[in-house]
């Protein structure tokens, strides 16, 4: 993954599998890494992909979003030659006992869908 600035994680709206939210009306972002959302320019970099989706209307707007999401870390990979990642544990065994090819670590953020 490109970093345009040491810290900026690149995040994208979660379409993968066997992901729970805690709440199904949430949008879910991840990023391929385990970060920390207390660092202020990868909260940043969220804000940013917040906004540039439409979910925010400002930066200031997406930090709110932010202070109020739900955070979760865990695995996923791909399975075979899936485009989607599916959800594992750290050994790459899925929720079915498949397996994926990798297991990445990913850093899931659900904010809410009415911002």
């Amino acid at each position: 993954m490109h970093l345009s600035r040491k810290g900026e994680s690149l995040w994208q709206e979660w379409d993968g599998e066997a992901f729970e939210p805690v709440d199904p009306a949430n949008i879910i972002y991840y990023t391929i890494e385990h970060v920390d959302l207390e660092i202020e320019v990868v909260r940043r970099a969220l804000a940013s992909s917040l906004q540039r989706s439409g979910i925010v209307d400002g930066i200031g707007d997406g930090f709110r979003v932010i202070s109020y999401s739900f955070i979760s870390q865990g695995y996923a990979g791909r399975i075979d030659e899936e485009e989607t990642l599916t959800v594992s544990d750290a050994t790459g065994e899925t929720f079915y006992g498949d397996y994926v090819e990798k297991a990445l670590p990913i850093t899931w953020v659900e904010v809410s869908a009415r911002g």
